[in-house]
């Protein structure tokens, strides 16, 4: 595709040397690279004629071109990072991952605590991290609450303090998660100790910690103190259970990165390992959206530059399964090993990557086939219906003891949840729990305002219940002169049975119907929604008491102390300083002047 005139006035002018170009439409940047010979690289995008159709596209909405010219390769790659993060161009590759990653923080004070955060803030303390994902972090958590008794309460525990006895002791100390440091019962000397052998647990070292409770272990039996030896030697079972669970690879494998990629037409697929004393401590997968005909080389190169910052890697070498180029990390070597330790690890993380693309290819072509046509078919034949049910609507009751009696209705549109099409009912012309004429009133209003407004009506309507509910749904469809026009059903509680309006017995569908499926997933659903809205309708009525009329007393703080006093007698007999010691002083005078406004007096 040969350039514009007015472009290739721009090509002429780039130099043959390395540097960044910007392609421009016009709104703005849409596609930053890097080139060693920034002219060669430019014009190639419009004398190459195998281009794929997004390079293509991208080459047609070209409107501009800018470049910088900078000192060398590396230079052009750390330029064009900073670029696309900063202008994310619509035709680059980017990583928007968005999220926080969870750190563990030992705290900088006497009597550390660790913490688990996402919110890393220089002073606080020693940071260790970032975890891949929630669970991992808390699976070293328990692992070292189990074995340490440190302290989770946030006192400041100075010597001025805790000799002053301003602290005491709480549940944690009881239970034996705690040795009470806050009533110096803990010494501080082998609370420090414990912090030492955490700090190498959490840098993925286990010799320390081992060796200090295999000693304790040896030198309490030798004392015959036997009940105490077999706590050490369940703490030292837990180190050797965490260990096990871990990939051990190599010992003299240590700081690592392991970066490998596979890729297909549409996307890429990246594999991360973390390597520490010879185990894995991290793993991550990414999948990556293909923008243009990008090579793996240059999709992994700014990614590996990225999850190292992420994750704030230190690592001297990196293993990869392509070539990435010079990447700008001075002290850092980039291979592809073929033989030994480093080949057998960097197989297994290739293992990985190619079984994510599996699986997510796989996914894919399931998604292909279960599509929603076949399903509303087959309910269509499993209903016997005349047209395709492209309008699904379910009914469901709620009440409590007759109370609060609501109704749900679900949506769903070619086999999805149309979720901007639910509604709640709040029951108006019927007293207590009565699920047929609830079932009548809800059907009556919901179809006679469709056909007020000339929406158009649903295929089928689904209402929760026997035949019961489904001849009150059918009276109110023929008292809408709609009978006829809406085919609807009645679901048994146990879902394999569907009743249909002049037949006494329901109809078996195959448990392994889509049809059923769908079925039962609407009525799930219905049921979620309906529950939901008459707890919060219930939870709004039971919180209308005397209190919720007092002016700057909210509903938390009234359903507080009903909780605790069980009624407004009881509240009204509590003294000042009781009031206060709940509520606070604010709320407590405007408690009191307002009990002092009432024409009854308490009693």
């Amino acid at each position: 595709m040969a350039a514009k005139p007015e472009l290739q006035e721009q090509i002429n002018r780039l130099p043959h040397q390395p540097g960044v170009y910007r392609y421009f439409d016009d709104e703005g940047i849409i596609y930053v690279g890097k080139a060693v010979d920034l002219r060669k690289r430019v014009s190639s995008y419009f004398t190459k004629q195998d281009h794929n159709k997004k390079t293509q596209q991208l080459v047609k909405n070209i409107k501009r071109i800018e470049f910088t010219i900078v000192n060398s390769e590396s230079d052009a790659f750390l330029l064009e990072n900073n670029l696309i993060k900063q202008h994310q161009p619509k035709y680059n590759i980017l990583l928007k991952d968005g999220k926080t990653y969870p750190y563990l923080l030992l705290t900088k004070e006497r009597f550390p605590r660790l913490i688990p955060t996402r919110n890393k803030q220089p002073g606080d303390g020693q940071y260790f991290g970032p975890y891949a994902n929630q669970s991992g972090l808390n699976v070293l958590l328990e692992l070292i609450r189990a074995l340490y008794p440190l302290r989770t309460c946030t006192y400041n525990l100075s010597p001025e303090n805790v000799e002053a006895g301003k602290f005491k002791v709480c549940l944690e100390y009881h239970i034996g998660n705690c040795k009470g440091p806050c009533e110096n019962k803990e010494d501080e000397a082998t609370y420090n100790q414990y912090i030492q052998q955490i700090r190498q647990i959490l840098n993925g070292d286990l010799r320390l910690p081992k060796q200090y409770f295999r000693e304790r272990m040896t030198a309490a039996a030798q004392e015959m103190q036997y009940e105490l030896a077999h706590q050490f030697k369940q703490k030292l079972d837990k180190l050797d259970e965490f260990q096990a669970k871990s990939t051990i690879v190599n010992a003299s494998l240590t700081n690592i990165d392991v970066f490998s990629i596979a890729s297909n037409e549409k996307a890429a697929f990246v594999n991360y390992f973390k390597v520490m004393n010879g185990s894995i401590i991290l793993t991550q997968n990414l999948e990556l959206t293909k923008k243009l005909d990008e090579s793996d080389g240059e999709i992994l190169a700014p990614l590996i530059m990225q999850l190292r910052q992420e994750y704030e890697s230190e690592a001297k070498e990196i293993l990869t399964n392509v070539p990435v180029g010079d990447l700008p990390l001075p002290g850092v070597t980039v291979t592809q090993p073929q033989i030994g330790d480093k080949r057998k690890l960097l197989e297994l993380s290739i293992k990985n990557v190619l079984y994510l693309r599996k699986e997510k290819e796989s996914m894919n072509e399931k998604g292909k086939d279960v599509n929603e046509v076949r399903i509303m078919e087959q309910i269509k034949k499993d209903l016997r219906l005349k047209e395709l049910p492209k309008h699904i609507e379910c009914f469901d009751n709620s009440n409590f003891q007759g109370d609060n009696p609501v109704s749900a209705m679900v949506c769903f549109r070619n086999a999805r949840p149309s979720k901007k099409d639910y509604r709640h009912y709040h029951v108006k012309t019927v007293v207590g729990p009565n699920d047929f004429d609830t079932m009548y009133e809800v059907i009556t209003r919901r179809y006679r305002r469709l056909v007020d407004e000339g929406a158009s009506l649903p295929q089928l309507v689904i209402v929760d219940g026997g035949k019961g509910q489904l001849s009150m749904a059918v009276k109110a469809l023929k008292d809408l002169n709609l009978w006829g026009q809406i085919p609807v059903i009645g679901i048994a509680k146990r879902l394999e049975e569907i009743y249909v309006p002049n037949d006494p017995l329901p109809l078996y569908i195959d448990k392994k119907s889509e049809s059923l499926r769908l079925f039962q997933r609407m009525r799930d659903e219905v049921h979620r929604f309906g529950i939901t809205f008459h707890r919060k309708t219930r939870d709004d009525a039971t919180l209308k008491t005397e209190l919720t009329d007092v002016k700057g007393l909210g509903p938390v703080t009234a359903d507080k102390l009903l909780s605790k006093f069980k009624s407004v007698k009881k509240i009204k007999e509590l003294t000042e300083a009781q009031l206060v010691a709940e509520v606070g002083k604010a709320k407590a005078k405007v408690l009191l002047n307002y009990f002092d406004q009432q024409e009854t007096p308490t009693s």
